[in-house]
């Protein structure tokens, strides 16, 4: 006798986490981007539901008031961001900060302003900063807290700086610096656990 596991109901997928990630950069598998994956990878590990906005995603008009103007991305991004349970962002560090197509995508978070959830309130929100040196990691990290500050949102405990000009992944693509990897599931943790507490 065969048995076939029946699809989640309805139900029991709204009961999972969804966590949403967003970053990298236009280049597909950049450092921010595999960082931010691997972080999605955990919380899915741990049971959540996930979706990633990452390379073309994230190329989006820069951000204005007029919404009659959105493109379907953007759209797409900003309704999943209203459903999230959570939020991973990932940015690398450009010139001491946030790149400029992360800040956009963040802008559009004010979509939302007027929504029962307004901005990222009531959500955690991890932060990973990488870039090419630590200086870089450090100034672009404590600005993308400041960002999730801004919009409402909870940054985690633990912000992640990882240097990029480390060895990071293999030839496959595998995380195989142990520090950036704890740090990371450490993070992800801490957004789990926002989420459970505030359930």
């Amino acid at each position: 006798m065969s048995v076939t596991s029946a699809a989640p109901t309805e139900a029991a997928v709204n009961q999972q986490p969804y966590v949403v990630g967003l970053g990298g950069t236009l280049r597909p598998k950049s450092s921010s981007e595999r960082l931010l994956r691997y972080a999605l990878d955990v919380a899915a590990q741990h049971g959540a539901r996930t979706e990633i906005f990452s390379a073309d995603s994230l190329n989006l008009p820069m951000y204005s008031e007029d919404r009659l103007r959105r493109t379907d991305v953007a759209i797409a991004l900003v309704e999943a961001l209203a459903q999230a349970d959570g939020v991973i962002v990932s940015s690398p560090g450009y010139h001491g900060g946030v790149s400029g197509m992360v800040k956009n995508a963040l802008d559009y978070v004010e979509d939302l302003r007027d929504h029962p959830r307004p901005y990222l309130d009531g959500r955690a929100v991890g932060c990973i900063a990488c870039a090419y040196g630590w200086q870089a990691t450090t100034t672009t990290l404590v600005s993308l807290r400041s960002t999730v500050h801004a919009l409402r949102g909870w940054p985690t405990p633990l912000g992640v700086s990882i240097n990029s000009a480390q060895p990071l992944f293999d030839g496959d693509g595998r995380i195989i610096d142990d520090r950036a990897a704890l740090s990371l599931r450490a993070m992800v943790g801490q957004v789990l656990e926002f989420i459970g507490a505030k359930r």
